[in-house]
């Protein structure tokens, strides 16, 4: 490690998943690390991810790229250690849409045919031979099935990860409130300010605090247009058969999670989702068993389901779809990392910007992705 290296005091805002992921990814590098959260550790959008592995349908070469990227970081961590393979999986994915998408589902195919992404057709005849606890006659006559997609629970990487973190040095900070990045009189990075008016010096810090990042970074005068939507995850109690494969349903997309349950979720019912005077999420228990009898009915023998939980608020999307990483140029030493598909990308955003910050140097697979593009 260089002495200039033996010198840099990182701060991380954001104890989402790549909040984690680069923090642990800086300490691997020899870097001092204080990993600062606003409440508990995964208790934003982390905590509420259907956390599908992918880059199936119509994106950027960039962006797959670097999605695959982040696909074989995980292939790694599962090969590498056998105890993950509870919380990680690659069993494939299935996608259909309505009866009326056939067309859109063959150019989709193509599509990704056309990028050497593994996809195969199947549909209401021939679906069992992919999972049989899927309901045919709930399927498409066309569906997609992508053999290399997976799945993973953010919590539990979150924990496997904070092991590494505690055991390399890194410094915690939970529940610091709203913090702020703090500048020196040139205009460089100098630290956080915390909501309880105390102050950590670092002349690096990244924000990664997923759809609140371009709130963070606005006082720097640093625009970065924000699209997050409003969603929900819904946990379901144990089930006796489940299906292997991430679904992903003309009105209900459906995982295997850890303890025999299901992560459900979707968008129809986002107009459903309130805020409250005192800023809590709510939606009527109606609508959320609605969606679980959604999963039901995709489901072989129609099992009987009921949500155990429910988390809503919103999901890390900047403005036009694509991840936001970087140093921004205005505010030296300051990084953010605001992205869309946060499960798929957490590893090799870490790891990445850790690159970036302990070199200084630029990395190429980020080179669309950098803050300044707004301001250009």
């Amino acid at each position: 490690m260089s002495a200039e290296n033996r010198q840099k005091e990182i701060a991380v805002m954001g104890g989402g998943i790549i909040g984690i992921s680069s923090a642990v990814h800086l300490l691997r590098r020899g870097l001092a690390v204080t990993l600062i959260t606003e409440a508990e550790r995964v208790s934003g959008a982390s905590g509420r991810s259907l956390s599908w592995l992918n880059s199936a349908a119509d994106r950027t070469l960039e962006y797959h790229a670097l999605r695959m990227a982040g696909i074989d970081r995980y292939r790694t961590l599962y090969a590498q250690n056998e105890a993950s393979h509870a919380w990680l999986r690659f069993d494939g994915g299935l996608f259909w849409g309505d009866e009326q998408a056939k067309p859109a589902t063959l150019a989709r195919h193509a599509y990704e045919c056309a990028h050497g992404y593994a996809s195969q057709l199947t549909g209401r005849a021939t679906v069992n031979a992919v999972d049989e606890q899927v309901a045919r006659g709930a399927v498409s006559e066309t569906a997609l099935y992508n053999p290399g997609e997976g799945w993973v629970s953010l919590p539990h990487l979150a924990d496997y990860l904070l092991g590494e973190f505690h055991r390399l040095g890194g410094k915690l900070i939970e529940h610091a409130g709203k913090s702020a990045v703090i500048t020196d009189s040139a205009g460089k990075t100098a630290g956080v300010k915390m909501a309880n008016g105390e102050t950590l010096s670092a002349n690096v810090v990244l924000v990664a605090c997923g759809p609140q990042t371009p709130d963070v970074v606005a006082p720097l005068g640093v625009t970065i247009p924000n699209g997050s939507p409003l969603s929900m995850l819904v946990i379901t109690e144990p089930v006796e058969k489940s299906v292997k494969i991430v679904m992903n349903t003309p009105r209900v997309a459906l995982r295997p999670n850890p303890g025999n349950t299901l992560a459900l979720d979707h968008d129809w019912y986002e107009a459903a989702i309130t805020l409250d005077d005192n800023g809590h999420y709510a939606i009527d228990e109606t609508v959320v068993n609605e969606l679980v009898a959604e999963a039901a009915n995709v489901l072989a023998g129609e099992p009987p389901l009921k949500a155990a939980s429910w988390k809503m608020g919103l999901k890390p999307v900047p403005g036009d779809g694509e991840p936001v990483l970087g140093e921004l140029q205005s505010v030296p030493g300051c990084f953010v990392a605001f992205t869309h598909s946060g499960a798929t990308l957490a590893l090799i955003v870490g790891e990445l910007l850790a690159s970036e910050i302990a070199s200084g140097e630029r990395h190429p697979l980020l080179a669309t992705f950098r803050p300044e593009r707004f301001s250009a």
